[in-house]
C-alpha cells in the first residue's frame, strides 16, 4: 500500500468517526476550532480588550454554552501559562487579551502547539468532559484539515 493511500484511509477513518459522533460532541469540536480561529484573527488594536471574551464567542451559540466558555477561557489561558503576567491579573478580559496578544506574537511550532492545546481544552469544556485529550486531539486535527468538506455539519 502506498503512503498516499495509507493517509487517505486514515482521513476516511476520522471522517467516519466525526460523522458518528454525538451531536453535542460535534458541536464541542466546532467550538474549540471556532474559538481558536477567532483568537488567531482577533484584531487587538481595533477590537480592544473590553469584553474581548464576548467578541471571541459567536452569537449563535446557546447561552449556557457561551457562559461556560466565558467562565473557563480565562482559566484555560492561565493554565497554559502563556504569559507570566496573567498570573497576577484578575479581570477575565485582561487575562484573555494578554494571552491573545502573546499567542499572536508566537510563530511556528510554539504557536501551533499552544493553539492546538487551546482548541482541545475548549472542546473538552464544551463537551462537559465527554471528550478525552487523545480523542479530541485526533478529531480536532482531522476537523482542522477538513473543515471545508461538505460532509461536515457544524450546525448541530
Amino acid at each position: 500500500m502506498s503512503l498516499k493511500k495509507f493517509f487517505r484511509k486514515i482521513g476516511q477513518f476520522f471522517e467516519k468517526l466525526f460523522k458518528g459522533l454525538l451531536p453535542e460532541l460535534k458541536k464541542a469540536v466546532h467550538v474549540g476550532v471556532t474559538i481558536t480561529n477567532a483568537i488567531k484573527e482577533f484584531d487587538l488594536a481595533n477590537g480592544g480588550t473590553v469584553d474581548i471574551i464576548t467578541k471571541l464567542i459567536p452569537g449563535e451559540w446557546d447561552d449556557k454554552l457561551k457562559e461556560k466558555v466565558r467562565d473557563e477561557l480565562p482559566m484555560i489561558m492561565v493554565q497554559l501559562q502563556l504569559v507570566d503576567n496573567t498570573m497576577t491579573l484578575t479581570n477575565k478580559d485582561e487575562i484573555v487579551a494578554s494571552a491573545v496578544k502573546t499567542l499572536q506574537q508566537l510563530s511556528g511550532d510554539y504557536r501551533s502547539a499552544f493553539l492546538n492545546s487551546l482548541a482541545i481544552i475548549v472542546a473538552q469544556v464544551a463537551a462537559d468532559g465527554k471528550l478525552d485529550w487523545n480523542d479530541a486531539a485526533y478529531i480536532l486535527k482531522w476537523y482542522y484539515d477538513n473543515q471545508n468538506v461538505d460532509a461536515i455539519d457544524t450546525n448541530v
